[in-house]
C-alpha cells in the first residue's frame, strides 16, 4: 500500500496555490516547487508533496514544472546554475524525512536523442534509489517509457502513470495495470464529476477496478468543494492546490 489512511492528500508542487501567513496576518504568494512551499504545505497538514522534475544542460535534476524558466529560455539548454533553480538533491536533503514525496518526472525532447546515459530517467534512477532509503517516495509520469525503465531500475519504489486532460480512464487504468505499475493518477477533467461525461463509468466502479487491478488511484487536482465526492468514490490520494480547504472537506 502506498497510501496510508486514505484519502491522501498531496500538496501540488509543495503548497499550491496556497499562501504564506505574513506578519500583519494576511499572506503572500509562496513559488511552486521550492523548499518553502513543501514545508509550507507539510505544515499545512499534506500528507505526501508533489515535485516535478526536469534536467539541465549540465545533467543535474531541478524542480520546475515547465520546459521553460520564467524569462521563456529552455532548461536543457543552461546549466544548473544559470536557470537559478532548486536542485533535487538538495530539496532531499533539506525535506525532514518525514515528509513524502510524489516525484513527477517531466521528461523532454532530448530524451528521444541524447545518449541512455544523459536521459533523464538514466540520471534520476540512482538519486531516488538513495532517497527510498530515507523516506516513502512515489513517481509518476506522463512517459510510460520512463516508468518501465525505472521499474528495472528501481523495483521498490511505485510508480504511478498520469493521464491528461481528459484521458480516458477506459485507456488510463488498463495502461497502468498492463504496464505493471502501482498506481494511476487522473486529471478532475477525466472523472465525470466537475467535467461530466456521459461516456464515463461513475468514478467509483472505475476505483473499484483499478484497485481489483492492484492499482492505487489519484485525482490531480479537486476542489476543496469537489473533494468529498472523490473521497467517496474511494480515490487513494488527491493531489490538490487548497490543502486546508480539501482537508476541511474530507475531515
Amino acid at each position: 500500500m502506498i497510501f496510508d489512511a486514505p484519502p491522501a492528500v498531496i500538496g501540488h508542487r509543495g503548497l499550491g496555490a496556497g499562501t504564506l501567513p505574513d506578519a500583519a496576518g494576511g499572506g503572500a504568494p509562496v513559488a511552486e516547487n521550492t523548499l518553502d512551499s513543501l514545508l509550507a504545505a507539510a505544515r499545512a497538514g499534506a500528507s505526501w508533496v508533489e515535485i516535478d522534475v526536469t534536467r539541465t544542460a549540465d545533467d543535474a535534476l531541478v524542480l520546475r514544472h515547465d520546459p521553460t524558466t520564467p524569462d521563456g529560455a529552455f532548461i536543457i539548454g543552461q546549466t544548473a546554475e544559470a536557470t537559478g533553480l532548486p536542485r533535487l538533491e538538495e530539496i532531499f536533503d533539506a525535506l525532514p524525512p518525514e515528509i513524502a514525496v510524489d516525484v513527477d518526472v517531466k521528461t523532454i525532447l532530448e530524451d528521444a536523442v541524447d545518449a541512455p546515459s544523459r536521459r533523464t530517467g538514466a540520471l534520476l534512477a540512482p538519486v531516488l534509489r538513495r532517497e527510498a532509503r530515507r523516506r516513502p517516495l512515489l513517481v509518476t509520469s506522463f512517459d510510460p517509457s520512463l516508468l518501465t525503465f525505472l521499474k528495472d531500475e528501481l523495483p521498490d519504489v511505485p510508480l504511478g502513470l498520469l493521464t491528461w486532460l481528459r484521458f480516458p480512464l477506459w485507456h488510463g487504468v488498463p495502461a497502468a495495470a498492463g504496464l505493471g505499475l502501482q498506481a494511476v493518477a487522473a486529471h478532475t477533467a477525466s472523472c465525470g464529476f466537475e467535467h461530466p461525461d456521459t461516456r464515463l463509468r461513475p468514478l467509483d466502479q472505475v476505483v473499484d477496478a483499478a484497485h481489483k487491478a492492484g492499482l492505487a488511484f489519484m485525482a490531480w487536482c479537486p476542489t476543496a468543494e469537489a473533494a468529498p465526492s472523490y473521497a467517496a468514490a474511494g480515490v487513494d490520494a488527491m493531489v490538490v492546490n487548497d490543502i486546508p480547504g480539501v482537508l476541511a472537506a474530507v475531515r
